[in-house]
């Protein structure tokens, strides 16, 4: 087959290649060119491959609108509607994106071998296989927190790919060495080819619930847009206002919450918290390995900050639904217990309390130390400097300062405390980084009262906070009841909590009401409210400023503020988006890196960019997604995606005959993981990201069931036409094949066991994926020990090792 005129070492094992005479190279730079040549190839494949699923990815999303009866005055109401069933998609096109090189590749390897059997073929759908249902799952369940749990939620759907998966290879045994030894009849093939058919329509009659009472989504037999999980704050198509509002209310402490960060916090919020289905994670995957576009936004370390900002506010008791970010992405937050303590004198020592929340899985370094007010260091107190630690799990830590008696009459005086963290600590201060110790000298219960008689907040503000003090004394536990009392706002429309009571333990000074303030983000005039402290207990009295105004001033401008933000948001998000580029576009992204996202490249964007940019201008010429519907970009990309595999196909077998490598071996090692690892990313993305197992570890168990009806099935059904009509059989040797077969489908059957072991035992959580640690990494790490195991019985059948086959 090689296009070169003279013969030489392994120069017949390509169909293309070499397309230069090799004959005077030393086979070792020969084997290191091929063996670098074929990596490079993996990576054009994932980037036509990108290209590919976006065309899939554009097709399986075309909607249409539906009226459907209900109750309402017109008798009907309009729906959108997926064409597509999620689960048909899942099964053709979706598995065939992801599949496409393995089976090409079986394809063209019998196409352009006279019709004859090989060995990289077969063997590499095997290999991948065995690679998707036992690495991919077992890294899915190690990668999951371990407070955290995935179930697959279409259990149905999961259970007949499940079986199909096993029943795909069990027949292949039957077929190569039980009913035809070593042959291949056209109606094995055939049989082979309508198992995918036979598939998709059973999964889609599971999916549909057509055998079971219907739940209340699926009454309308319909595939609705946004269906069910999408219920979260954050999971919109678009940006909305009152989320861009809430998420400034937390970030009113920093002052790096410019409008640009904002957005763009705004937008990777939403795309994470967002559904996605497996086209989406392919391809995100496929361009954080190439340097392209990313379709999350990238957060620079401003908008990091801002993250940290959230994440502080979600700990101190914000609403838990507001952000659901991955463990991965938490710091440690360390704080004082409380901003203030009081001590008496005579008491000697003061205890304070620091608390850690957020990560508790890291060791954390920070240092205290003690700083003069009206309290002087060495004459009323003693100084304190240190290093303390957290170790891992580990929430509170005390430490007592030494309070000076000298029996010499003093007004109250005040230190404080502050906390320093390093750079490098995986940790950030929380709201109360600095404690203010005041010394009493008497042991009153004090005195109740405000801290001014007006306060001033900005409609926006949120929750507004009216500070209450205790002077002259803190002794013992009190209870201050207060209310509100209308002025010119009015409760429950303007603002809301019109009652309730404050309780200052022994010791605190001060405490704060909290009133939430209503921002409808209309212009409105400044409106105003009291509050009353009407009751105490305990000993203590009010104090002189027992009244105070609360003033609401309207913020037009930061309506205006608001808006601008919702407007780059949507941007970004816009710019995200599968399906809606242009051929302009589609060279703007090849050519720069980060897809042009500059200011969040790293030096590995760059390096991977440049290693792939002969591909992606290439690969720029293809017809973009938003021409016919997709279907103009899927075909061009699988015929370049057919070209390409040829290519990998010649790479790998002159690369396996240069170091001694048999081509079975080859396909089950470097080009099983060459075309799996886009999907071992996007399968880990899903599994951190999503909601359930099924993105993540669903589709395995379909794509491997479709690698063996559409790569083998219709690659053979051509081959056993063109013997049977030579009056002949198609041969079809078992011998490794068959015993790489049999070792998979034991395999295959522990890991689908153990899968479903972890669903229905407790101690493993009650879940595919996750679970308590040490149960999760056995059965993870054991799932990757299976693929071990079969790589290592098959290359040892391979060469000799293991006779009987």
């Amino acid at each position: 087959m090689s296009t070169c005129p003279e013969s030489y070492t392994c120069s017949d094992e390509g169909l293309l290649l070499p397309i230069v005479s090799e004959a005077s190279w030393p086979i070792g730079a020969r084997a290191t060119v091929y063996l670098i040549g074929l990596l490079w190839s993996f990576m054009a494949i994932a980037i036509i491959a990108d290209i590919f699923m976006s065309a899939i990815s554009t097709i399986t999303s075309h909607t249409q609108e539906v009226k459907i009866p209900d109750d309402s005055e017109s008798g009907y109401k309009t729906i959108e509607v997926l064409r597509w069933n999620g689960t048909v998609a899942n099964l053709t096109l979706m598995a065939l994106g992801s599949s496409a090189p393995e089976i090409l590749l079986s394809i063209i390897e019998i196409v352009f071998n006279d019709f004859k059997s090989g060995e990289l073929g077969p063997s590499t759908v095997v290999g991948s296989a065995a690679f998707n249902l036992m690495v991919i799952c077992g890294v899915c369940v190690i990668g999951i927190p371990s407070s955290e749990t995935r179930r697959i939620k279409k259990l149905k759907v999961f259970a007949i790919t499940a079986v199909f998966s096993v029943l795909a290879y069990v027949w292949l045994i039957i077929i190569l060495m039980v009913n035809t030894p070593d042959f291949v009849d056209l109606w094995e093939a055939v049989v082979t080819l309508f198992m995918f058919p036979i598939l998709v329509i059973l999964a889609y009659i599971l999916d549909k619930n057509y055998f079971g009472s219907a739940s209340v989504d699926d009454e309308t037999g319909l595939e609705v847009v946004s269906r069910a999980d999408r219920d979260n704050l954050l999971s919109q198509e678009h940006a909305d206002k009152q989320v861009i509002v809430e998420m400034l209310r937390r970030l009113k402490s920093n002052p790096d919450a410019d409008e640009k960060e904002v957005a763009r916090l705004t937008a990777h919020l939403m795309e994470q918290n967002q559904h996605h289905n497996r086209a989406w994670y392919r391809i995100n995957a496929i361009r954080t390995l190439t340097g392209g576009t990313r379709l999350t936004t990238p957060l620079t370390d401003k908008s990091n900050e801002l993250l940290e900002t959230l994440l502080v506010a979600e700990e101190a008791g914000g609403d838990p639904d507001f952000i659901h970010l991955s463990e991965g992405g938490k710091k440690a937050i360390v704080e004082f217990e409380s901003p203030s303590t009081a001590v008496i004198e005579k008491e000697g020592r003061v205890k304070i309390n620091v608390i850690r929340h957020g990560n508790l899985d890291r060791r954390v370094l920070f240092r205290i130390e003690t700083i003069d007010g009206t309290a002087e260091a060495t004459s009323d107190y003693k100084p304190l400097k240190k290093t303390m630690v957290f170790e891992p799990k580990e929430t509170l830590l005390s430490f007592d300062i030494e309070i000076i008696d000298d029996n010499t009459w003093e007004p109250d005086e005040v230190f404080f405390i502050r906390m320093t963290i390093e750079p490098e600590q995986q940790a950030v201060l929380g709201k109360h980084p600095v404690t203010q110790v005041t010394i009493l000298n008497d042991d009153e219960p004090g005195t109740i009262q405000f801290a001014n008689p007006s306060f001033l907040f900005k409609e926006s503000v949120g929750c507004a906070q009216v500070k209450v003090e205790r002077i002259n004394g803190c002794d013992g536990r009190i209870v201050a009841k207060w209310k509100t009392k209308d002025i010119t706002a009015v409760g429950g429309r303007d603002y809301e909590n019109t009652s309730g009571e404050i309780v200052f333990e022994h010791g605190e000074l001060t405490k704060m009401i909290e009133i939430n303030i209503k921002d409808d983000l209309e212009f409105e005039k400044d409106e105003n409210f009291e509050v009353d402290l009407v009751e105490v207990d305990g000993g203590a009295k009010l104090g002189k400023l027992k009244r105070c105004v609360v003033t609401i001033v309207n913020d037009d401008e930061f309506a205006g503020f608001v808006d601008r933000i919702a407007d780059l948001t949507n941007a970004n998000l816009d710019a995200l988006r599968l399906g809606k580029q242009t051929w302009a576009k589609q060279f703007e992204e090849a050519l720069n890196v980060n897809g042009g996202d500059l200011e969040t490249a790293t030096a590995f964007s760059y390096l991977l960019h440049f290693m792939t940019f002969g591909f992606k201008s290439f690969f720029a010429l293809i017809p973009p997604p938003t021409i016919w519907g997709g279907w103009l970009c899927f075909f061009v990309s699988l015929l370049c995606i057919g070209l390409i595999t040829a290519i990998v196909a010649d790479l790998a077998n002159i690369f396996g005959c240069l170091i001694g490598l048999e081509s079975e071996v080859t396909a089950i090692t470097f080009v099983a993981l060459g075309t799996s690892l886009p999907d071992l990313f996007a399968s880990k993305t899903a599994a951190t990201m999503e909601k359930y197992a099924d993105s993540a570890i669903g589709n395995v168990t379909g794509s491997n069931s479709v690698n063996v009806f559409l790569g083998l099935g219709f690659a053979w059904v051509v081959a056993a036409i063109y013997w049977t009509s030579k009056g002949v059989s198609f041969e079809v040797p078992a011998g490794s094949l068959g015993f790489s077969v049999a070792i998979f489908t034991v395999c295959a059957i522990v890991t689908l066991i153990l899968i479903v072991v972890r669903r229905v035992v407790g101690v493993f959580g009650n879940a595919e994926l996750g679970g308590p640690k040490t149960p999760k990494l056995i059965s993870g790490f054991f799932m990757i020990f299976l693929w071990l195991v079969y790589v290592l019985l098959a290359s040892l059948q391979t060469y000799g090792y293991i006779e009987g086959f």
